[in-house]
Parts: structure tokens; sequence; C-alpha cells
């Protein structure tokens, strides 16, 4: 067993590292780049194709996974979802990031792949109950809905994180590796090689995305959104552990989507009010915030490991979510 984790993890680090150098001399050659701008904080036009390398990299280790021994029969098919949806998005994406599509064909897509992954049998069909742990089962067609909005949510919240150079590569590593020892203590073997697929790819991507990065995301950001997403529930509802890990850009994004809605904007319209960019323009350098980041991330996907479900996530999740909308309600006063 131990080997083929080596394996996997290998497969997906070594495809991304050298399918990353060469998508940035692609884009360099054909000027598929991303222009300075008052919006951006890069000064040098940069490729931002890194979704290609990363798709194409976890669409590797994933194949690798395929032969490997599983308990559930219809484990497969939703594997085979994760993958489908992974390749449509990078090559929706990949249009995006060379033509800037509109919002209409980007959601379309998002909701696309999102019923792609139910009808490939990945549906949150119960949760933990937040006072004992117990599980709740969840009709079929609340299921399919909170599913549908949970991954469309995660591909939103983990684009709308993507602002400063490193900050996604990152928080998905971290996040990932969570899930992953989530996996292992469940014993749910065949299902704990999926993150760590997505460790190796956006781990071997982030050695050129790290400040100042060589190549953005783009559209990845999408891709590892959607990756995350089904990894939390894949093998059964892992969502406590997921938004524990992920509470800040969560948060981050369900507050400026507000204030938006508030000011009678578009909620997915541009703006620098993220937190991660009010930090930047209050003198923090990009390294320092998304270390800050790396740290809180650990810090609450560690939390996730050691409380036990129930009230003690559910406190967690109480205390930093309000800590947080009283350190975001500090920031817009100023």
């Amino acid at each position: 067993m131990t080997l083929y984790f080596v394996v996997v993890f290998v497969v997906a680090f070594v495809a991304s590292l050298v399918l990353t150098p060469l998508t940035i001399r692609l884009a360099r050659r054909l000027n598929w780049l991303d222009q300075p701008s008052p919006r951006r904080t890069h000064s040098q036009p940069t490729p931002r194709l890194g979704g290609i390398p990363l798709a194409i990299a976890l669409l590797a280790a994933l194949l690798v996974t395929l032969p490997y021994p599983r308990v559930d029969a219809h484990e497969l098919l939703r594997v085979y979802g994760l993958m489908l949806g992974v390749a449509m998005i990078a090559l929706i994406g990949l249009i995006d990031d060379v033509r800037e599509l509109k919002p209409l064909p980007l959601f379309a897509m998002q909701f696309g792949v999102a019923f792609l992954a139910v009808a490939s049998g990945v549906i949150v069909t119960e949760i933990p109950s937040p006072l004992d742990g117990s599980r709740i089962i969840l009709p079929l067609f609340v299921g399919v809905v909170f599913t549908v909005l949970w991954i469309v949510g995660m591909m939103n919240t983990v684009n709308f994180l993507d602002g400063l150079d490193g900050l996604v590569g990152g928080v998905t590593v971290i996040a990932s590796l969570i899930l992953f020892l989530h996996n292992l203590r469940l014993e749910q073997s065949s299902i704990a090689l999926l993150p760590l697929a997505l460790i190796g790819a956006t781990l071997a991507f982030l050695l050129f995305n790290f400040p100042p990065a060589k190549i953005f995301l783009g559209s990845g950001a999408y891709v590892l959104g959607f990756a995350l997403a089904l990894l939390a529930i894949i093998g059964g509802a892992k969502l406590a552990t997921a938004l524990l890990a992920l509470a800040i850009p969560i948060l981050d994004v369900a507050w400026q989507i507000l204030n938006r809605v508030r000011a009678g904007r578009s909620p997915f319209s541009g703006d620098r009010g993220h937190l991660h960019h009010r930090l930047y323009d209050s003198g923090l350098s990009t390294r320092a915030i998304v270390l800050v980041y790396y740290l809180l991330t650990a810090t609450f996907g560690a939390l996730a490991l050691i409380l036990s479900s129930g009230i003690p996530k559910t406190i967690a999740l109480v205390l930093i979510g309000g800590g947080a909308l009283l350190v975001l309600t500090r920031l817009q006063r100023q």
C-alpha cells in the first residue's frame, strides 16, 4: 500500500514539475500573458495558464489510482466524475484565460460540472449533527441541491482567494493534506489517494507560483476548487473538516458578497475588498500574507483532526467565524 501511495504522489509531482515550465514557455511564445493593472499586484506580464499543467498532472495521478482495490462498488464511478469534471474545467478555463469569457458561460460550466459530479454519484446524503455528531439523513432532493451549491460555492471561493502569488496553491496543499490524514484515520485508503494526487500536482506547481510567481493559476483556481469540493464529500461527507480548514477564505468570500449586494453591485464583481488585498494594501508583503494564510489553514485543519464531531467542532467553527467577522468588520471600517 505504501508503495502505491508513493507512486501516485510522484506521478502527480513529476508531471506538474515538467509540464509547468513548458506551459510558461508556450504562454510567452503565444503572448498569452496577464498584463499588469491597478487591481493586480504584479508588475511584469505573466502567463496565467496554470490550470493546464495542474489538471494534466492531477488526471495522470488519478489514472494511476484506478486499479487500486475499492470496498465501495460505486466509488470508481465517482472518481470518473471527478476526472471528467477536472478535464472540462481545464478546457473551458483555457478559453477563459486566453479570451476572458463572460460570467454566464463560466457559471454554466460550474453548474454543469456540479451536476456531472452528482450524476456520477457524488451526493451529500447525510451530515453530522452539530450537537452530538450523529448522522442526519438528507432527502435526495435536498442532498442534490446541497451538493451542487457546495461545489459551485467552493469553486468560487477558491477563485476569489486567488489574489496573491502562491496563496491558493499553498492553502490547497494544506487542506488536501488534512483530508488525506482524515481519510487515513477512517481507513479509507482508496479515497486517501485522491487528495494525495492533488497535493503532488499542486505542490510542484507552487514551486513556480510562489511569490514572485512565474505563472498564475488563472482558471486553474476553478480546478482546485472543484477538486477540493469533491474530495470533501466523495468518500462520505467531511464537511466540518473542510469548513474548519478553509474557514478564513469561506468567511471572507461570504463577507465580500454581502458587502457588494448591500452596495447594489454584483456579488461577483471584482474589487480589492478581500482580506488578503486589504492586508497587502496595509503594507504587508505578499510572502508574509501568504505564510499567515498557510499558518491559519494548518492550525484550523489540525483542530479539525483533533476535535471530535458534534459540539467541539461546532464551538470551534463559531469561535473562528466570530473572530474572523470581527477582523473583517474592523478592516471594513478602516
